[in-house]
């Protein structure tokens, strides 16, 4: 089992390897692709030729969505070969003892970007959104590894408390984007893949909980962590990687 976990991580390093590889090609050749990049604002403060001290709107930089795509795939690649290679001996380690540290790290910087990435689609593109959304999904995710050191295998019984601050932080990035979402006055004008990739992400985000939740719960398989772990790997995969692609094509094709 222990070498079957290895070898499953390093294969999906390798799938997700293929896909980031692929996009950041795309992503650096393809036109459509590389005009695509949203602008961030900053609102600071000014004083104007009338002599009024208020805060004004300033570029602060373009995003360079493609390449953000690209990189939260490579992220996971990275990852899985850590797990694989100079980290084998603790990752089996740390899966008999019910925690892996370098998945919580590892989703605290891709899903963070995932939904960054996400919320610029619907209009959240001033620069206190993006790192206050980064932020605050990183800490989901923080609270999903201080879950697992609350909660060993060897215990009389589960501590719930990290799993609901996650979903207290996890909520927030939703509430901004249904709150510019709902001010959007005309949504026929927002790109054809945004509410698709927007369903499809929702419901991954939520497996992800609900598998945490079967895995303290020993529901089943989930009584063994390792499967808690398989299913996390197959969750990131299919949820990064269908994301990326019909954010991709969503965009070639628009």
């Amino acid at each position: 089992m222990q070498n079957r976990l290895i070898t499953f991580n390093l294969k999906m390093g390798i799938l997700h390897l293929v896909q980031g590889t692929a996009i950041l090609i795309l992503a650096l050749t393809v036109d459509t692709f590389k005009d695509f990049r949203p602008t961030i604002f900053g609102r600071f403060f000014e004083v104007f030729e009338d002599g009024t001290y208020a805060p004004a709107t300033q570029v602060l930089f373009d995003l360079p969505f493609g390449v953000m795509v690209a990189l939260f795939l490579l992220l996971s690649a990275l990852f899985h070969f850590l797990i694989a290679f100079p980290f084998k001996t603790q990752y089996l380690g740390w899966v008999k003892r019910g925690i892996n540290p370098l998945r919580w790290y590892e989703y605290a910087l891709s899903s963070s970007l995932m939904i960054v990435l996400l919320a610029a689609l619907f209009g959240l593109l001033t620069i206190e959104a993006v790192i206050l959304i980064f932020l605050i999904n990183a800490s989901m995710n923080l609270f999903g590894l201080l879950m697992e050191k609350m909660n060993r295998p060897d215990r009389k019984e589960t501590d719930w408390s990290a799993h609901w601050f996650g979903w207290v932080a996890g909520l927030a990035p939703w509430l901004m984007i249904l709150i510019y979402l709902f001010g959007n006055s005309d949504l026929s004008q927002l790109p054809w893949f945004v509410f698709p990739g927007l369903i499809f992400y929702f419901v991954t985000f939520n497996l992800f909980a609900l598998n945490q939740y079967l895995q303290y719960k020993k529901i089943g398989r989930w009584q063994d962590y390792a499967y808690g772990e398989r299913m996390y790997v197959w969750l990131s995969l299919f949820g990064k990687s269908i994301l990326a692609w019909v954010v991709f094509l969503g965009i070639l094709l628009a």
